[in-house]
């Protein structure tokens, strides 16, 4: 939640985290903590100080010093500075009685116009003369500061964060048993019916939901690219497009193959699954070339159509299968991990496995059969 107003950032936030509580795979919904911090506030009564012949700057500079603290002199020991700081002790600077109490100089003057004011004819009952006995310099007189300002303890915002300029507010949530892409889309269409956001505030969807959105967009250019890149080599081995066609059909029938896997496993669609269906598509095509190219040689060499499609087949049986089987069992033990990185193991794993075998299914019977088909009225040509 972005805007200006930490309150009301809050009150949206606090909303919003109440929607995700309700939506089916949220978990450990929680709000960023943005107040409690116990502050002590100090607001000058510019009519009382005036009273007394003070101005703002005179309390505050007090008020800076017993706070904040003063720089006094510093300490040169060898090659070494330290500078010499007066403040008041940590437990006075902590109650707001003793800070009450905290003494405001007066000039003589300043303390001759109080009580002149106050309608009588010697200083206010609470200013206190100073004298030289007791250190103070004669002609000086002090009101505490609680007579010149409001002084209370109250709770100010913990931290506050910005980005681009404007106050920041962070509701996180964990997604559990369910895709990132579908939580997210139903947790917005509710924030939207359910959540007023005021004007000049908006909402941003950030965290692992942007990272899955920038990487669907990456995959929107690398996956066609990757899939024309292919199909250009298959039409530069074979040099015709008819065959690198048919090899290039091995490509949607592996991708079935891993989607349904993924069903039938009840694992949902992530970025590492899509980068196991292009490394799918490569094997997919590789058992394909090899099987055309050696029919294809087989015919080159005057053998009949049927004869090729026979011989290619039975010849290349076992190349094809060591190739299914290496790249299958090789994600095995990736499909059926549990431990950490598990849930990036198992997607990846589950779709090479599965367009594996369909992919092997359709070099082994489908491919003949669409080879077949494609240069039957050729070969009886």
């Amino acid at each position: 939640m972005f805007g200006d107003d930490l309150p009301t950032l809050a009150g949206v936030a606090r909303k919003v985290a109440g929607v995700l509580e309700g939506i089916r795979g949220s978990a450990d919904v929680s709000v960023e903590q943005v107040a409690g911090l116990p502050t002590i506030s100090i607001e000058i009564d510019r009519e009382a100080a005036a009273r007394y012949g003070l101005s703002t700057t005179d309390v505050q500079t007090t008020v800076r010093t017993a706070l904040a603290g003063t720089e006094a002199g510093e300490i040169i020991q060898g090659d070494r500075r330290y500078e010499i700081v007066v403040r008041l002790p940590e437990r006075i600077r902590s109650d707001v009685r003793d800070l009450e109490q905290l003494p405001i100089p007066l000039t003589s003057d300043a303390g001759t116009l109080a009580a002149v004011t106050a309608g009588t004819g010697s200083p206010p009952s609470k200013a206190s003369s100073g004298s030289s006995v007791d250190g103070r310099q004669p002609g000086f007189q002090y009101v505490p500061l609680g007579t010149v300002a409001h002084v209370r303890m109250s709770e100010g915002p913990n931290e506050i964060s910005r980005d681009q300029g404007k106050r920041r507010i962070v509701v996180q949530a964990n997604v559990r048993g369910r895709d990132l892409g579908g939580f997210v889309a139903e947790a917005q269409r509710l924030v939207n019916e359910r959540v007023h956001v005021p004007a000049g505030n908006w909402i941003e969807w950030g965290g692992q939901f942007e990272n899955l959105m920038a990487a669907r967009r990456r995959l929107g250019v690398v996956v066609p690219l990757a899939l024309l890149l292919i199909f250009a080599l298959l039409i530069g081995a074979f040099r015709s497009v008819t065959d690198a066609a048919l090899v290039f059909s091995g490509v949607p029938f592996a991708l079935t193959g891993g989607v349904v896997a993924l069903a039938l496993r009840g694992l949902p669609f992530s970025i590492t699954a899509a980068i196991g269906f292009i490394a799918l598509s490569g094997v997919a095509v590789l058992n394909g070339l090899v099987m055309l190219s050696f029919v294809r040689h087989l015919r080159e060499q005057g053998e009949d159509l049927d004869t090729a499609i026979t011989r290619g087949c039975e010849t290349r049986l076992r190349p094809v299968l060591m190739t299914a089987l290496v790249a299958s069992l090789g994600f095995v033990p990736m499909a059926i991990a549990t431990g950490i990185g598990a849930e990036v193991q198992r997607p990846l794993a589950t779709v090479v496995i599965g367009g594996i075998l369909s992919s092997t299914l359709l070099t082994l019977f489908v491919l003949p059969g669409l080879y077949r088909w494609a240069h039957g009225r050729e070969a009886r040509a």
